[in-house]
């Protein structure tokens, strides 16, 4: 099945690597880093971890029917030394609620409109991946990145959000060149705006 494909059918499978993947990385940061600048320009590294717990938060939320906006953006009650249980918590939570195969047809209520279940979970499989990049560079991981969730991803990330009108409208930094043979990870991260150069 190609990426394209899988996005349209059930991407629950990448989505769930992709969670593994985020959570080992979280795991992995040193509480001494959490003060760090990140490549998502608004957030230190504290305040990324609480985003991407957050995420995790708002793919649940949005699998029940509540509003997206009823989950803030950054989670802020977890102690330095707890941010690895939160995020497993709020993955799991997240995994739970998508079980019901009956999301993958349900149009759902999404920051950025409304779209069936499928095309929901592939985009936050492009979202995780590319939380789960920043995380990794702001601390100095290189994950084991898995190439069929990344094809996941692009797919899903070129799909939702457009190369024109970044800014204000849509809130992404412009899209960063990178080559046609660039590893797919920071084909991901490129078109959400980060530079795959980027170093703390």
């Amino acid at each position: 099945m190609t990426a394209s494909a899988q996005t349209l059918t059930d991407p629950r499978p990448a989505f769930a690597a992709a969670s593994a993947t985020a959570l080992a990385t979280v795991a992995g940061v040193r509480p001494g880093l959490l003060d760090r600048p990140t490549p998502c320009t608004e957030y230190d590294l504290r305040a990324l971890l609480g985003h991407l717990v957050s995420v995790f938060r708002r793919v649940a939320a949005v699998g029940r029917g509540e509003p997206p906006a009823s989950v803030p953006q950054v989670t802020t009650d977890v102690p330095d030394d707890g941010w690895a249980a939160a995020a497993r918590a709020a993955a799991d939570e997240a995994l739970a609620v998508w079980a019901d195969d009956a999301l993958l047809d349900r149009e759902l209520v999404l920051p950025y409109g409304r779209h069936r279940g499928a095309v929901a979970m592939a985009t936050y499989t492009g979202e995780v991946t590319t939380h789960t990049w920043d995380v990794a560079v702001t601390s100095g991981q290189t994950p084991a990145w898995d190439p069929d969730v990344l094809a996941v991803a692009l797919a899903a990330t070129h799909r939702m959000l457009p190369a024109d009108g970044r800014g204000e409208r849509i809130p992404f930094g412009a899209v960063v060149p990178v080559p046609a043979d660039a590893p797919l990870v920071e084909q991901v991260v490129a078109w959400q705006g980060r530079d795959p150069r980027w170093t703390p």
